[in-house]
């Protein structure tokens, strides 16, 4: 419906603990009030198909 183009950047919380984004990751953003083509990534949603469930199930 709304499909407008934000560029958004990390913020200060997900840069600290090392949380990697990529492209296709599904995102929270906060945008910015004054202008709404900018905005803060506050949260990374967990994928559906995770490597790391993945690799802990194989080496039983």
């Amino acid at each position: 419906e709304n499909e407008d183009l934000v560029l958004g950047y990390i913020s200060g919380k997900i840069r600290k603990s090392s949380i990697r984004i990529l492209l296709g990751d599904r995102v929270k953003i906060e945008v910015s009030r004054y202008d709404s083509t900018k905005g803060r990534i506050i949260y990374r949603f967990p994928t559906k198909d995770s490597k790391w469930k993945d690799t802990k199930d194989s080496k039983d």
